[in-house]
């Protein structure tokens, strides 16, 4: 089975079987029964599925695919931080290496956070990682006191407040679509609530629900404001309508480091296997599994 982020390159998201988010990709890793899964996105999303699915052979068309978010925390760190936090509550985005995700209590992806954080008993304390931009949003949203780790994507921390207003005063009849990790976000959050911005118009989405709402939005015309390879499948999912980046250059250069060549050198030759270390594994599965619970 080939499983495709939704920021893969085109030519590599149309000969996938699945396309989608980080949560449907880890649904669909879930429940697969190929026994050869070749995931075409970062080097932490096939760890997930190896963890989900350890019977599987699950492979990555490029090892050099990372993760600038990811890598702004190891598991020392981690740890260090819960040392000065006793008893804290530890959910992790799912942008992280096993080795974190084994630190943690939960797992969650843009389109659970805001449910897993409301899941936790209101008296404890949470510690939120790695992504600022969506812990920010998450604090927003729930209304909780979280202490929130300062990583940010590279890709999406360019959007601020300043690139979305003009790209929104030239485009007044276009939907603005938000993914909870770009950067204008907690501006943004700021800006709505004194109404600098038509909320009319403004959806906060993951990905995944950024092309479902431009699959049932009556709406010819969107800005989206998240990497730009979303848009492939956008366009090619709604052709009679309009969609527009906020940014042209919000790239992500791992993601976009998988090629046909690449994914067929994979298939071929069975390269490159990730395979996560049992106990890490053993640790890292549980969070995971209370995130699938909780899609």
């Amino acid at each position: 089975m080939i499983l495709s982020h939704n920021y893969q390159v085109p030519e590599v998201q149309d000969i996938a079987d699945f396309v989608g988010d980080s949560l449907g990709l880890s649904q669909a890793a879930a429940r697969t029964e190929a026994d050869v899964i070749v995931f075409c996105g970062v080097h932490f999303m096939a760890e997930t599925a190896s963890i989900i699915s350890p019977d599987k052979r699950v492979l990555i068309p490029d090892l050099g695919a990372g993760c600038s978010l990811a890598a702004t925390i190891d598991g020392e760190k981690l740890r260090a931080w819960k040392r000065e936090h006793p008893g804290a509550v530890v959910v992790s985005y799912i942008n992280t290496t096993a080795e974190v995700k084994a630190e943690r209590d939960y797992v969650c992806t843009s389109s659970n956070a805001v449910k897993v954080v409301n899941s936790i008993p209101k008296d404890r304390e949470i510690l939120f990682l790695p992504d600022l931009f969506l812990g920010a949003f998450v604090k927003e949203r729930t209304g909780r006191s979280m202490e929130i780790w300062p990583g940010e994507c590279h890709g999406q921390a360019g959007s601020t407040p300043g690139i979305v207003n003009q790209r929104l005063d030239a485009n007044r009849d276009a939907e603005f679509l938000i993914h909870p990790e770009c950067g204008c976000v907690t501006q943004f959050l700021y800006f709505a609530g004194k109404g600098d911005f038509d909320q009319r118009l403004t959806r906060v989405l993951s990905t995944e629900g950024m092309v479902k709402h431009a699959r049932e939005s009556q709406a010819a015309k969107y800005l989206a404001a998240t990497e730009t390879g979303i848009l492939h499948r956008m366009r090619k999912e709604n052709p009679d309508k309009l969609f527009l980046p906020v940014k042209e250059d919000a790239v992500c250069q791992y993601m976009k480091m998988i090629t046909l060549e690449k994914v067929a050198r994979s298939l071929r030759e069975m390269v490159y296997e990730v395979r996560v270390p049992e106990d890490t594994a053993r640790r890292a599965r549980v969070a995971i599994q209370r995130m699938l619970e909780l899609a």
